[in-house]
């Protein structure tokens, strides 16, 4: 399980005495943790998905800060969460690439029939229950509404 394979870096990293991995992979973990109690009572479903899922929002998050930051001259505090991220991501399954995306989309056009951009709902969602985990939703569906029009 990712989430067991998050605790054991956290303590390889302790032990290493990494202060700054230590603190991206406690701050994970407290993602998780948090992700945890919101979910508590319901059906969490399968826990690597949510795991990914945590993740990846973490990712997206991380990337937005370092644009942020490097356009306001921060380097310092853009280097922390280029660190942040670099851990963030060695936990994430390997993401598809652009041509890798644009064919799938292309398999899913097929499969449903989708032909314009009134079919771009049932692509994007199943773009994402069958791949969701390895791309980034945010730049496949620019490629889908390319790909539909």
């Amino acid at each position: 399980m990712l989430r067991d394979s998050i605790k054991a870096e956290t303590v390889t990293a302790m032990k290493a005495k990494d202060k700054e991995r230590t603190a991206a992979l406690r701050l994970i973990s407290a993602k998780i943790k948090d992700r945890d109690i919101e979910l508590r009572g319901k059906d969490a479903g399968d826990d690597d998905a949510m795991v990914i899922d945590v993740l990846q929002k973490m990712a997206k998050q991380r990337r937005e800060s370092i644009q942020m930051y490097e356009e306001g001259g921060r380097t310092e505090l853009a280097e922390q969460e280029k660190n942040e991220l670099a851990v963030i991501e060695e936990f994430l399954p390997r993401q598809m690439s652009e041509e890798e995306t644009k064919a799938a989309i292309e398999q899913i056009k097929a499969d449903t029939g989708a032909e314009g951009m009134k079919d771009m709902g049932k692509v994007m969602g199943e773009l994402k229950a069958r791949h969701g985990t390895q791309l980034d939703m945010g730049r496949a569906s620019g490629w889908v509404k390319e790909l539909l029009s």
